[in-house]
């Protein structure tokens, strides 16, 4: 398990990853992914489309 040595050296940013490396210095990455602001969920709105007009078939 780590240890913290020191509190807030850097100022971090969104969609970068911080790690030391074997020198014992600290390094910065971007993620592959994420790291953006998350979406919303939008409420689904419902629209009216044209109704198709059909014949019900008579069976056989």
């Amino acid at each position: 398990m780590g240890k913290i040595i020191v509190h807030k050296v850097i100022t971090r940013k969104p969609g970068h990853l911080y790690y030391v490396d074997g020198q014992g210095n600290v390094c910065e990455a971007v993620m592959a992914r994420g790291g953006g602001k998350k979406k919303s969920k939008a409420k689904k709105t419902k629209t009216k489309a044209a109704k198709k007009t059909t014949t019900k078939r008579k069976r056989r």
